[in-house]
């Protein structure tokens, strides 16, 4: 096996926004895209072209200066300060005050064998790492190694490594600062966080490609994540019914089966806008197709569907049938739209229609054609476009590495192929949905994806591990830039008890996505396929979502505008605080600014949390606790432990059967009592158009006072009307005042109390 390590200088150069420094053995590049980001790039093929499926942004295109002298090679922005060992080409990065934040390994720094390349990293004794983006696995990585290859992990375990999407990025923290890396290589890539180095060292790497990262410097988790989003794009809003609750199984098996189900939910006043439809709506299992028998009027089911409030998500995968006459399949294989063997053959891969040939989403025009096939689904009115089996994943999981799309072989884009089937799809539907916002979810996932769409964690199974499993891929799924994530309520496989499904769903309240999904052959998992008592409950947890929309909505705005996740590990707000990386309250999360929530087994009846410093109150009770200790807490089924900061702001409103619902048109700001200001971003537009993109929003800021005894609504910037007609603050904590309704108007708000 061939072995080489990086170094020394043997020429530095300065061409216009690039440092470039030879070696022997490659070229490193390093560029700077703000203050507190900086990328290194280190190659053997420096003339190849430079692409990225993630990033977004162009360096500075000012000149770049730095500072040589003979031992070393200094590169300074305000918030970084990068020094290379020219005799060695080892990089280390500092703050500007000359505090270390993370430097290569004197030892080995950047190495190859044979193709692979890796780059050794000095380990710091206290150093934590999260992220990742969806890894099994303790919220602190620190002794545990990961693997990046897409991969179809059917009942995956809280110890299965790899699973469906790829993420490399991560986030160090230790001596009371933080930085964050991302190795922008979609070939197979390896984390490895001093596993089995004996604390020495921790290590990065890919089996080809160039070792090509982007190093932030920003001194808190949510800057960091704040620049990284500002790198690799950020999420648009959401379409409102996306975030009421959604029901799913594989299958329901024909239209009227679906009208059912649908017309049960609003006989029983349970809320709900999003039914499913899995792979039995199609035609022998071919893609852009419905079934002629068990769906064979489309149009008007969907107006049957529509008539009840319900919007439709329908299931996409990527394998195109081998069959003449299928209209895909025939102009794909006229076209060559599909990947291929290095002789040009169709590459073949058996998955649910049987033999099937893979698109090249690579390729504009392939997505171009992929895109506008969707009018099958978008005419009768489908809104919603689930992409499945896009790791890609074939039967019996082991696609040939011959196999190309395009100009490149399987290992260099598998990781990514999720994210280009998601790009097509979501670029395909806003054009057919004519000025309506799609709803794009993947399986699949690589850095950047949120731009597109949102992301689920797989085929999880019925257990109680998988409830706290899913909540700290979620979580870790937010640090890497997916701020819409969801879990299979219930477990996708298995079966699980009442018990289970109710604690499930009142976790379901508290994530971005909340739906509820079942494998063939389970049993039914619908609200009140668990008798009358535990219905009330699921039903009761639905209905604090629906409550919970504006604070909700609000909250995705946020993420549209900082890339701050909806669900936040506690590692965010309270970086340097210990106790949140104990293995007893790793699951924490904040749900938006506001709410702590504590996940809880089916089988836990009590439960000890942890509360960071400051003052908190128990959201069911609204008992008053003191923060910086831990409680052993009651966690019956009808009560998830969540606690309200204090001074939070929460907007709610009434409960309705779905976001096409009007309420009773009453905004009811929560306001608890604290001892400090704070604020909050109230955000609303029409939830289905992109006419918030012109100014058709309505966004004001609520102040909070206590000093001065007052609750502020800013005058409203935006041309959207809101849907509320009243305003009416409901105080907690606070000593008997009581303050009435008044007119919701567009200009400023003053509450005394």
């Amino acid at each position: 096996m061939n072995f080489k390590i990086l170094g020394p200088a043997q020429s530095i150069n300065s061409n216009n926004n690039q440092l470039v420094i030879k070696t022997a053995e490659a070229e490193a590049q390093l560029t700077i895209y703000s203050p507190s980001i900086i990328r290194v790039k280190v190659t053997q093929q420096p003339d190849n072209a430079d692409e990225s499926f993630a990033v977004i942004r162009q360096p500075l295109s000012n000149t770049l200066t730095y500072q040589e002298t003979e031992a070393e090679i200094t590169l300074q922005t305000s918030a970084l300060t990068v020094r290379i060992n020219k005799s060695s080409l080892r990089f280390a990065f500092y703050t500007p005050e000359g505090q270390l934040l993370s430097r290569d390994d004197e030892r080995f720094g950047i190495a190859w064998q044979n193709s692979q390349v890796v780059n050794y990293r000095e380990l710091q004794p206290d150093e934590k790492f999260i992220g990742l983006g969806e890894k099994v696995g303790n919220l602190n990585r620190r002794a545990s190694s990961y693997v990046n290859w897409n991969t179809d992990a059917p009942d995956y375990g809280p110890k299965t490594d790899p699973i469906y999407e790829s993420f490399p990025f991560f986030i160090g923290i230790h001596s009371g600062r933080t930085y964050g890396l991302f190795l922008d290589n979609t070939h197979k890539s390896y984390f490895d966080f001093g596993a089995s180095t004996d604390n020495e060292f921790m290590w990065l790497g890919a089996d080809d490609g160039d070792l090509n990262y982007y190093f932030f410097g920003a001194q808190t988790v949510a800057g960091i994540i704040e620049d990284y989003t500002w790198l690799t794009g950020r999420m648009e809003m959401p379409p409102l019914w996306s975030l009421g609750y959604q029901q799913c199984r594989w299958s329901y098996m024909s239209a009227q089966e679906v009208l059912n189900i649908a017309a049960k939910f609003r006989e029983r006043n349970i809320p709900a806008d999003v039914m499913y439809c899995d792979i039995d709506y199609m035609d022998g299992y071919k893609i852009f197709t419905w079934n002629p028998d068990t769906f064979a009027d489309p149009k008007q089911f969907l107006e049957q569907l529509k008539a009840m409030n319900f919007k439709l998500v329908t299931i996409v995968d990527p394998g195109i049938k081998v069959e003449k006459g299928y209209p895909q399949y025939d102009e794909g294989v006229d076209k060559g739209y599909f990947a291929t063997y290095p002789n040009g053959q169709n590459y073949v891969g058996e998955v649910w229609p049987g033999r099937c040939h893979f698109p090249d989403f690579f390729r504009e025009d392939v997505r171009e054609w992929w895109g506008a096939s969707f009018n099958a689904l978008t005419k009768p009115g489908v809104d919603g476009f689930w992409n499945d089996m896009n790791e890609p994943a074939v039967w019996n999981q082991n696609m040939p590495w011959i196999v190309k799309f395009g100009d490149k072989f399987m290992p260099e884009v598998r990781n990514v192929y999720g994210m280009q089937m998601a790009r097509a799809t979501y670029e395909g539907t806003r054009k057919l949905l004519n000025n309506k916002r799609p709803f794009v979810l993947t399986r699949a996932a690589y850095a950047g994806t949120q731009r597109y769409s949102a992301v689920w964690t797989g085929d999880n199974t019925a257990n109680d591990d998988h409830i706290l499993l899913g909540v700290r891929l979620v979580n870790s799924l937010g640090v890497s830039g997916m701020a819409n994530v969801g879990v299979d309520i219930g477990g996708f496989s298995g079966n699980p008890t009442p018990e289970m499904m109710v604690r499930w769903n009142s976790l379901g309240t508290y994530t971005p996505m909340y739906r509820n999904h079942a494998i063939q052959g389970a049993d039914y998992r619908e609200p009140w396929q668990y008798g009358s008592e535990n219905e009330a409950l699921i039903k009761k947890s639905i209905e604090r979502r629906y409550e919970l929309l504006p604070y909700l909505y609000s909250v995705f705005y946020t993420a549209t505008q900082t890339g701050l996740p909806v669900c936040r590990t506690l590692a965010i707000d309270y970086t340097h605080d210990q106790a949140i990386y104990y293995e007893d309250y790793q699951n924490q999360f904040m749900f938006g600014d506001s709410l702590l929530v504590a996940p809880v087994i089916s089988t836990q009846l009590t439960v000890k949390v942890y509360l960071p410093q400051g003052n908190w109150i128990r959201l069911s009770t609204e008992e008053k606790l003191e923060g910086g200790r831990e409680y052993v807490v009651d966690s019956p089924l009808n009560d998830l432990p969540v606690f309200v900061k204090a001074g939070a702001i929460i907007p709610m409103q009434s409960v309705i059967q779905s976001t096409q619902h009007a309420g009773d048109g009453i905004l009811r700001i929560h306001v608890y009592q604290g001892d400090k200001p704070t604020s909050f971003v109230y955000y609303e537009d029409d939830g289905d158009t992109y006419n918030y993109e012109n100014g058709s929003h309505h966004k004001r800021i609520i102040n909070f006072d206590p000093a001065a005894k007052t609750i502020t609504l800013s005058a409203v910037e935006g041309g959207y009307t809101s849907k509320f007609q009243q305003v009416q603050v409901v105080l907690h904590g606070f000593d008997g005042n009581e303050v009435n309704s008044v007119a919701c108007t567009n200009e400023e708000i003053v509450i005394q109390y």
